[in-house]
């Protein structure tokens, strides 16, 4: 019908502006991604004390030879990035009329997490879904830490009572050293002792925050 003709002489406008704005955003994941990588396997060793390699691999939308370029780790230029969108809607013009859908886009995109040959997701045990959740976390510091010059606030938002014992005394050691850590727990004893003796303790109850000497 005429709406829908009208809306169709439109769509090379709206992917123009989606291939520019998703290849900057594309551009920035990979980035990020590629920068986090190191500090990532450094705090999900420390957490879990193993050696198991973990990988973040990105997955992307774009035809396959860009896709498989970008999930070995390379971080092509924006301009290309722009480039392999607009190649992609093309290819998939057709389907995504069909089915009123964007097929391709940042928005499309996936970060498949691995520990050694298995996928994190449907695999790993409870405790290592978490030390892989705090590697992340810790990464995301140390990263922020390396380009900040200075530490970011660090918060750690009741995760004690997911770990074992073992694994809760190397995340205290690990944060130690860190310059303003906020932990909440809803049983004080889950937070190593460590960490409760050398900082301050609040408690909240009813909505009253009282300091516990």
């Amino acid at each position: 019908d005429s709406a829908r003709e009208s809306a169709l002489h439109t769509l090379d406008v709206w992917n123009t502006q989606l291939a520019e704005v998703g290849a900057s955003l594309l551009y920035a994941r990979l980035r990020l991604l590629r920068d986090l990588g190191p500090f990532l396997q450094a705090a999900y060793a420390a957490v879990s004390s193993g050696s198991t390699p973990v990988t973040a691999t990105y997955r992307a939308s774009l035809r396959e030879a860009a896709a498989t370029a970008i999930a070995a780790g390379e971080v092509p230029e924006p301009e290309v990035l722009r480039s392999e969108l607009l190649a992609a809607f093309d290819e998939h013009r057709a389907a995504e009329i069909e089915r009123g859908v964007t097929l391709v886009g940042p928005h499309r995109d996936e970060v498949h997490l691995a520990l050694g040959p298995m996928p994190a997701k449907g695999y790993a045990s409870h405790c290592e879904s978490w030390s892989l959740a705090l590697g992340l976390k810790l990464a995301a510091y140390q990263l922020l830490r390396r380009d900040l010059g200075e530490d970011p606030v660090l918060i750690l938002d009741d995760v004690f009572a997911e770990l074992d014992t073992q694994r809760r005394e190397r995340l205290a050691e690990l944060v130690a050293e860190c310059e303003q850590v906020l932990v909440t727990a809803a049983v004080g004893a889950d937070v190593p002792e460590r960490l409760r003796t050398t900082g301050r303790t609040y408690a909240v109850s009813l909505g009253e925050v009282t300091r516990v000497e």
